[in-house]
């Protein structure tokens, strides 16, 4: 290769940017985002998007040449991003992903034939020049550079998007520098290929242009606005039938997170006695970076949208010592094993020597899971010490605390009438053998399940002096109330309360409190059960909700946020007599508590956005499950620990399984509607909002979310229009 200095002329050269906008970022299998795969587009109306996104990603056929130089870039791509399953490292990983690659390639004699020898030999060093160089040989007029450029991105839009967050959303998530692929050497790499490979890769406009504009979109959009309809009509005629109910004194209070799947929990809690349930976003407020005493690793635990402010850190409570050495001792045996395994020789030595073992192994854990469970548990046991966990928050500052404390009590309209517990119940799941674990435990948190930030909150409002500075803003909690943090168990509908600081005074409330909680469970259990298919009495649906979540066969031990259609942000009154079968995201809100409307904006431009998100990825990973999905879990393949494949080689699948929006190969479970969000608040604050807000103006104006409001004052819906006009339903 030669060293050219010289830079593209200023004629040629243009950002690259609005390119990269097209294709969504993509996070990997450890920390999974729900992302709207046609985010690139959602600054066109929604019909529309859903054209671009036909011609863009749903196009069949790709061209043999274009599938050839796709073949090689999945190749080269799983060598260079691979996070430690290949157990050779590519070579000059450190150079740099276009440096590295151009001195391998030469190696390649299938890529680089002897008649495209003198356009390598003479490449230039710099991405750019790469791209204006590869651009004049495919003889693309300076008119189609971003047409051709973006081509080159969507014919292989699952790669493209990981590349996207590596570049524009990583942030603090763990993922090593030396396989970091800045977007234009992407691009470069991708050109390179279409040179060497398919010299007549022009030919590529006119498969791009084939049936751009897709009857099957229109179609799509036609049966997405009957499904809206019939579910809106529905659900306003019951919301605007409830009437507020005089409050008695609770036991107690639960906070949950919005996710929909807390939404049955809390109504077959409130059935068991006399119970008050609130819905918040499930990092409480708090933008937490958690780090673990014993290996020194942290993660942020919120949503992608905002950045980690607090580093606080968890560790045993008792023998700490006892606790580390356990879990050296662990991770030293697991690494040991992983080296054998993975050795060019010692496989065969170890299949000898465990092969028997291993064999009886497997058969207890396709058989009989939950003995493999007790049998694992108490082996680990050996090695760690159990113990209560404590969270340390001296590194948030007073002021923090106190701003912490009070947005989220009046967020969720608690400012008064304490009860003498309070629970903030983050949410996580349990699952054996699957990939997606992470998406079942939070769709904006990357996975992280809520608990850390839930005892965190619980801390802060436990400090006097957090509660003497809420009193002088007119938030009196009594002496009489102690806050509690605790995880809902959203596979297995297990609530674990972290107790162990609780004071003797309030241990008597307790006892109730669980009974109810377990009999929640099992009604919960029962009803989740009947949704997949299953059929169990109370005492049995508990059970089965475990051995499924222990199973490592099983590819669907929960439905998730499957069939998630709408978000209610209001008091709870509005909706604590209506069965909403799991579809509906609850967000506490009390209007009388925000005369300026600033808690309400914060909640439709962070939770609202989240809840978008995650209906678009069920959206479009049940409208075409191979574009937009990540096809069958039976056929996928992991590659490189951060994403999946079908097969041997395939795009990088970036969406939800079939199994877990598919009832069975052809019937979808999920059903096609945009999220319907309704508001308990009056017209004109919201339409401030809105207009006030670019991003809500672009997505309600653009029909990505449809809004509701339900008018206070006589408690009927209007519809907001995308002119944004308000209409009486």
């Amino acid at each position: 290769m030669t060293n050219h200095t010289n830079h593209m002329n200023s004629s040629h050269h243009f950002s690259t940017d609005h390119i990269w906008s097209k294709v969504p970022p993509f996070w990997p299998l450890r920390n999974l985002i729900a992302v709207n795969p046609l985010l690139g587009f959602d600054a066109l109306p929604f019909d529309t998007a859903l054209q671009q996104g036909h011609h863009y990603f749903q196009k069949k056929n790709i061209p043999e040449k274009m599938g050839i130089v796709n073949q090689v870039t999945i190749k080269w791509l799983q060598l260079f991003l691979d996070q430690g399953q290949a157990t050779i490292k590519m070579p000059l990983r450190d150079h740099g992903f276009l440096k590295a690659i151009c001195q391998l390639l030469p190696f390649d004699k299938k890529v680089i034939p002897t008649t495209q020898n003198s356009f390598f030999s003479t490449l230039p060093t710099a991405p750019e020049e790469i791209i204006e160089k590869s651009l004049a040989f495919l003889k693309i007029s300076s008119e189609a550079h971003e047409e051709f450029l973006t081509l080159m991105l969507t014919t292989l839009p699952g790669w493209a998007s990981y590349i996207n967050y590596l570049n524009y959303w990583k942030n603090d998530q763990h993922v090593p520098r030396e396989i970091d692929i800045p977007k234009d050497e992407y691009l470069a790499f991708r050109l390179l290929l279409t040179c060497l490979l398919w010299p007549e890769a022009k030919e590529l406009f006119l498969w791009g242009q084939h049936e751009s504009c897709s009857k099957e979109a229109e179609q799509t959009l036609q049966r997405v606005k009957t499904n809206e309809k019939n579910y809106r009509d529905n659900l306003v005629k019951k919301l605007s039938m409830q009437k507020e109910q005089e409050k008695l004194s609770p036991e107690a209070q639960l906070v949950f997170c919005i996710d929909v799947r807390s939404e049955p929990f809390r109504r077959a809690l409130e059935l068991q006695g006399n119970y008050e349930t609130f819905g918040f976003a499930g990092f409480f407020g708090i933008p937490l970076s958690i780090e673990n005493s014993l290996n020194g690793e942290h993660y942020s635990s919120c949503p992608v949208l905002l950045k980690a402010k607090h580093r606080i850190t968890e560790f045993p409570t008792s023998q700490h010592q006892a606790w580390k050495e356990g879990y050296q001792k662990l991770s030293l045996f697991k690494k040991l094993y992983q080296s054998v395994k993975y050795s060019f020789t010692s496989p065969f030595a170890l299949v000898e020597t465990l092969g028997s073992l291993t064999g009886f192994w497997m058969f207890l854990k396709t058989f009989f899971p939950d003995v493999a469970h007790y049998l694992k548990k108490h082996s680990t046991g050996l090695f760690e010490v159990s113990s209560p966990i404590a969270t340390i928050i001296d590194s948030i500052s007073f002021e923090d605390k106190c701003n912490y404390a009070a947005g989220a009590l009046r967020m969720i309209g608690l400012t008064q009438h304490f009860a003498p517990l309070v629970i903030f119940c983050g949410h996580g799941s349990e699952t054996q053998n699957n990939t997606y674990a992470s998406a079942l435990e939070c769709g904006a948190c990357g996975g992280r399940p809520g608990a850390p930030n839930a005892r965190a909150l619980a801390a802060i409002l436990n400090e006097p002096s957090v509660r003497k500075e809420l009193l002088s803003q007119n938030i009196t909690i009594p002496e009489t109330t102690y806050f509690l943090g605790a995880q809902h168990n959203t596979t297995t509908d297990e609530v674990v309360i972290y107790e162990h600081h609780l004071p003797e005074i309030f241990s008597h409330h307790l006892p109730t409190l669980k009974r109810d909680l377990q009999l929640a469970r099992a009604k919960n259990a029962q009803w989740r059960c009947e949704q997949l298919g299953r059929k169990y009495s109370l005492e049995k649906a508990p059970i089965h909700a475990i051995l499924r979540s222990r199973d490592w066969a099983q590819v669907r031990p929960e439905w998730g946020l499957a069939r998630n259609a709408a978000m209610v942000i209001g008091p709870r009154w509005l909706t604590k007599n209506l069965n909403l079968e799991g579809r509906t995201f609850l967000h506490s809100y009390n209007y009388k508590e925000d005369e300026k409307g600033a808690l309400l904006t914060g909640i439709l431009t962070a939770p609202l956005i989240v809840g978008y998100w995650i209906n678009m990825q069920y959206f479009f990973s049940t409208l075409d499950n191979v574009a937009y999905g990540a096809g069958s879990k039976v056929t996928k393949n992991i590659t490189g620990k951060m994403g999946v494949m079908q097969g041997n080689s395939s795009d990088l699948m970036n969406g939800l399984p079939l199994q877990s929006v598919y009832k069975n190969d052809k019937e979808p479970y999920h059903e096609l509607l945009r999220l319907l969000a309704v508001v308990h608040a009056p017209q004109e604050i919201i339409d401030r909002i809105v207009q006030q807000t670019p991003i809500l103006k672009k997505l309600f104006g653009n029909e990505w979310i449809k809004l509701v409001c339900m008018n206070p004052s006589n408690n009927k819906p209007y519809l907001l229009k995308k002119d944004f006009s308000w209409e009486a339903l």
